[in-house]
């Protein structure tokens, strides 16, 4: 098999599985090759695929009181049973969708030394290429540009601001709408959970809370079966809003221990419950173990928002949610600052980051002391 240097050293700084696959293979590189993962079930050309839940944003609103309606008992079961939903009626008309497909797809199909531009400093997450985020050093088979998209200020210079100005048009038009959507949901999830509005309003701020963007491109693999688009993982976030740009499938979720690949309807957002939503509602919901897979005759190109709090807040089970009936706290305390950057700096590997907040009975201990 072909080694990682004589096949996908595209550029100094740069490895792009999108200009691999340029290249005559006979196999698949080393460095690529994931053969502890367990096999998707059942296969992905099955026609028994799960049903995700489908949550209908206009009957959400509809409800203004904390007495919950029926599609607000929907989403509650979603969250504790799925940790993810297909959002319909959000909103975002089929037509901008499509604007949104093409600048997206234009802009995988500049040029490596165009995207170069965007890459990846050392010693940071955000940029352009691909990722060794696994304890043996595999790649995905993918490439990505994740990037801060709020607060503003933190955006980095060379990465949003600089992409071409139709696309930067285009996802600023795309950003606002989202996190309008996103506010909304998690507006819901309190009156779902009976948590106190202001306290999501509070930790949520619109300026101020921690939002990230990932575009992502997985090409096809002439053995995909060998092969991961993304590790499994579960988000470090309250909320994942995820689009697939070209209705291509290959997101998978853990359950019952069981990888189940996941068909999703045209034009409509997935939204999964992250790690700090578990933490939050104290583990009421759980955050969704998914991978992304590939195949051999199609691309994929997904485009996720994460939604956060403001990085000095405190992330921790909400206090209503902490009385006689339920007095035990499920997770340590800590800032999303902090809870970030222990994400970044370790291997995914599941749930494993959820898993070192989470507390034992001495903990729970120490904590109240």
């Amino acid at each position: 098999m072909a080694s990682l240097d004589e096949s996908i050293t595209i550029s100094p700084s740069i490895v792009s599985v999108q200009e691999l696959i340029k290249r005559p293979l006979g196999s698949v590189p080393e460095s690529f090759i994931r053969l502890e993962q367990a096999p998707h079930e059942p296969p992905l050309n099955s026609d028994n695929l799960p049903s995700i839940p489908t949550i209908d944003l206009k009957k959400l609103l509809e409800s203004s009181d904390k007495s919950l309606n029926d599609e607000l008992k929907r989403l509650h079961f979603s969250c504790k049973e799925w940790g993810m939903f297909q959002l319909v009626n959000h909103g975002v008309s089929s037509s901008f969708l499509q604007k949104l497909r093409h600048e997206i797809e234009e802009f995988f199909k500049l040029p490596l030394e165009e995207k170069v531009k965007y890459k990846q400093n050392p010693g940071e997450n955000e940029g352009y290429g691909n990722v060794v985020r696994t304890e043996k050093n595999l790649l995905d088979w993918g490439d990505r540009l994740l990037m801060t998209i709020n607060p503003i200020s933190l955006r980095k210079p060379h990465l949003f601001p600089e992409l071409p100005a139709s696309l930067r048009n285009t996802l600023e038009t795309y950003i606002k709408g989202l996190q309008e959507i996103a506010i909304q949901i998690l507006r819901s999830l309190a009156l779902c959970l009976d948590i106190d509005k202001d306290l999501i309003i509070d930790i949520f701020e619109e300026d101020k809370g921690l939002q990230l963007m990932k575009m992502s491109y997985y090409p096809p693999c002439l053995q995909p079966e060998l092969v991961v688009g993304l590790t499994p993982h579960s988000d470090a976030t309250a909320i994942t809003i995820l689009h697939q740009i070209n209705c291509v499938d290959g997101l998978q979720i853990k359950r019952n221990g069981v990888w189940l690949p996941v068909n999703i309807l045209p034009d409509v957002f997935i939204v999964n419950i992250g790690d700090v939503m578990e933490i939050l509602s104290n583990g009421t919901y759980r955050s969704i173990e998914h991978r992304a897979m590939v195949n051999t005759e199609h691309e994929r190109i997904t485009l996720a928002l994460f939604f956060n709090p403001k990085l000095d807040a405190e992330v921790g089970p909400a206090a209503s949610l902490i009385d006689p009936n339920n007095p035990a706290s499920l997770f340590r305390r800590i800032t999303l600052d902090k809870f970030v950057k222990e994400f970044f700096s370790h291997k995914m590997d599941g749930k494993s980051h959820l898993d070192r907040l989470r507390l034992t009975g001495d903990d729970e201990v120490n904590e109240t002391q």
